[in-house]
C-alpha cells in the first residue's frame, strides 16, 4: 500500500521536543528560585501588619524584628521599615529589590513594596 505524499504524519519532531523541554526546563527552575521571594515576601507583609499597631516607631521596629527572627526574614529588617503617623493610625511602608542569577550576565529583578495602614 503505498502513501501519498499529501497524507503526511503531522506532530513534532524529536529535536523539536528537546527544545521545548529545555525552555520549559528553563522556565521552570527561574520560579523555582522566584518561589522563595514571594513566600519570604509574603512573610513579611504579615509581620508589618502584626507590628504595626505596637506603638511608636521603635516599639513597632521591636516587634517587627521579634517576627522576622522567628519567620527567618533576612531581606529586610527594622531599620528599612518607613514609619509614619496619620491620625492616630501607624502607617508601615517598606520597598525592596531581589535579584535572582539566570545565567551569565543576565539577572531577574524583582521589585517588592507594601504599605500598611
Amino acid at each position: 500500500m503505498k502513501r501519498s505524499s499529501r497524507a503526511r504524519q503531522a506532530g513534532i519532531s524529536f529535536f523539536g521536543l528537546i527544545f521545548v523541554m529545555a525552555v520549559l526546563a528553563a522556565v521552570g527552575v527561574l520560579v523555582a528560585q522566584a518561589i522563595p521571594t514571594m513566600i519570604e515576601y509574603q512573610a513579611i507583609v504579615k509581620a508589618v501588619n502584626r507590628a504595626k499597631d505596637a506603638g511608636s516607631p521603635a516599639d513597632v521596629r521591636t516587634a517587627f524584628n521579634r517576627s522576622a527572627d522567628i519567620d527567618d526574614i533576612k531581606s529586610i529588617t527594622g531599620k528599612d521599615l518607613d514609619i509614619t503617623k496619620e491620625g492616630d493610625r501607624n502607617v508601615v511602608k517598606f520597598a525592596y529589590n531581589k535579584e535572582i542569577h539566570m545565567f551569565g550576565p543576565a539577572y531577574l529583578l524583582l521589585k517588592y513594596a507594601y504599605r500598611a495602614q
